[in-house]
């Protein structure tokens, strides 16, 4: 704990656990801890969405890029603190970080050990064959989700959240602030012209095919309400419509 837990990881080679977590949020230390070395050094990214890698590289740049003008903005000016940019490490197969050594299998995860936010581009495949959220805008809406979890490391949210021990309701709101953060980052990409006309409704076929109850229901069949670690369908989907909507950190707090 005291490296910090990687959030917001996902994968499909674990069968039920990695259901529950694959994609955003939930707890995955069952998959990152462990003694394994720290020093390996990721590999470089390969192919994925029947894209060549340097256009997959190309199109993480410029979203992450988008991330940080929308987030140098936003932050000082809603929360009275400067963004420092989290640092994006794109490997294959494995890597090593801050909060201990992960795969393929985890998808998308974001250290606040390191302050590194972890992509694989396969994990792009998967969203679409998957979970059938095609699109530029839902790949877009995963890497905005991750980057919404760096802001909450920036504001002890995600330390103040974690010593609190396992908690799922805690968890859940953790998730779908995220979620509303990434709706805060596609308000800003909308006004700057960055967001094409009708790619909002990616991010939200997105956020609605990794909810929880979804995830449940594809993977065993019923829906175990008390078990969820970030969200129902419905509760993902409407979290990132309101910071899309209203563009307000404010708008985003569920912790009062």
């Amino acid at each position: 704990m005291g490296r910090g837990v990687a959030l917001g990881g996902g994968g499909l080679g674990v069968i039920i656990l990695a259901a529950i977590v694959c994609l955003l949020g939930g707890d995955p230390r069952q998959l990152l801890e462990g003694n394994m070395p720290q020093d390996i050094q990721p590999p470089a990214a390969t192919n994925s969405a029947n894209q060549p890698a340097d256009e997959n590289k190309q199109f993480v740049s410029v979203v992450m890029a988008s991330t940080e003008d929308a987030w140098r903005q936003i932050l000082p000016q809603q929360a009275r603190r400067s963004y420092s940019e989290p640092k994006l490490v794109l490997y294959n197969g494995q890597v090593s970080s801050a909060c201990g050594y992960a795969s393929a299998a985890m998808g998308p995860f974001y250290c606040p050990g390191d302050q590194k936010l972890y992509l694989d581009f396969d994990f792009f495949n998967e969203l679409k064959r998957d979970f059938k959220a095609p699109g530029d805008f839902a790949q877009a809406y995963v890497i905005a989700h991750e980057v919404g979890h760096h802001v909450q490391n920036l504001l002890g949210t995600m330390a103040r959240v974690q010593n609190q021990g396992q908690n799922n309701q805690l968890s859940v709101a953790l998730e779908l602030q995220a979620d509303c953060y990434a709706g805060i980052w596609a308000n800003y990409a909308q006004k700057k012209g960055i967001v094409e006309m009708g790619d909002p409704e990616e991010a939200l076929k997105a956020a609605s095919a990794v909810g929880d109850d979804m995830i449940q229901r594809r993977t065993q069949g019923y829906v175990v309400p008390d078990s969820f670690t970030h969200g129902s369908a419905a509760q993902r989907q409407k979290a990132f419509a309101i910071g899309m909507k209203f563009g307000s950190m404010q708008q985003c707090e569920v912790f009062r």
